[in-house]
């Protein structure tokens, strides 16, 4: 059954449908859907657990997260397939982030205080360092073309943890590409929760960085904006090394999705590389300012 032939089998229309491909995600199909009630997304998604991926998981935090006022509702779900309110607001691209630092960073800390309220059974705990390390696993298994430069990786991305603040433990959406944010013109969404879990905020502050190529002054400032009080040394240089996290595990994750996806027009060789290259720019930043920690 094609995707459209399975989104016009789902029982939750209100008379005919039009369907439209919804072009960016990295893993997942999307589409929008119109029917006599209005617009709507329609998500195709399976168990990645190669990426700790589980939809049931997602599901519930998508619910959850409309629950606490940051995402759309979800109006259907079944095994592989989210349908969810369309906003028609806009998708933020990386100048957005940095010309709204404020706005951003009061979103994430309301999504930190809020979610734990809403959030439903087993917790499920996002920890950027594990998820290097079990990444490195399954890489040397799958014999990833990146093989020989894992215990690289894994020496880094020790330095990198040894360098971290401790902070209170949140719940972070974990995954701040600039095109999980959403502007409605008159305020901030937050979609795509497959990455969703209980983690320290500083992930949360660092992905977005590093996404949207924050400089140190605007990094200074979205630190200032979400701890209300500017960051001492210690939760800067932390805050830079997670940026180096960050970008080391995204690198990571294309390298497995090089091995175990295949997205329509979308190149993980390429898209491995141009990580590895914001990372070596990004740890060259950090060292020059911080060194390494032992």
């Amino acid at each position: 059954m094609s995707a459209e032939d399975r989104i016009r089998a789902l029982p939750c229309w209100k008379g005919g449908i039009e369907i439209e491909p919804l072009p960016g995600g990295l893993s997942n199909a999307n589409y929008v859907v119109t029917d006599a009630a209005g617009r709507h997304v329609v998500r195709f998604g399976q168990d990645f657990p190669f990426h700790h991926v589980f939809r049931e998981r997602e599901v519930m935090t998508a619910r959850a997260a409309h629950a606490a006022g940051f995402a759309p509702a979800v109006h259907y779900a079944e095994p592989g397939i989210l349908v969810t309110e369309f906003l028609g607001a806009r998708t933020f691209l990386a100048e957005d982030v940095r010309t709204n630092l404020g706005r951003v960073a009061a979103l994430l800390r309301g999504f930190h205080r809020e979610m734990p309220k809403h959030v439903s059974g087993a917790g499920f705990m996002f920890w950027v360092f594990h998820v290097i390390r079990d990444y490195a696993r399954t890489l040397e298994e799958g014999g990833s073309r990146k093989k020989s430069e894992l215990p690289h990786y894994l020496a880094l991305a020790d330095e990198l943890e040894r360098a971290q603040k401790l902070l209170p433990i949140v719940f972070g959406h974990n995954d701040l590409l600039p095109a999980n944010i959403l502007d409605d013109g008159k305020r901030l969404w937050l979609i795509d929760f497959e990455y969703a879990g209980f983690n320290t905020a500083m992930f949360d502050l660092a992905g977005a960085a590093s996404n949207a190529g924050l400089s140190d002054d605007e990094s200074f400032a979205f630190m200032t904006a979400y701890f209300m009080k500017e960051p001492d040394g210690e939760i800067r240089r932390s805050h830079a090394a997670m940026q180096c996290a960050s970008l080391l595990r995204e690198a990571m994750w294309s390298m497995v999705s090089e091995l175990y996806l295949d997205a329509p027009g979308i190149d993980y060789v390429a898209y491995t590389e141009e990580n590895l290259v914001r990372l070596d720019a990004a740890l060259e930043n950090y060292r020059t300012k911080y060194g390494t920690k032992s």
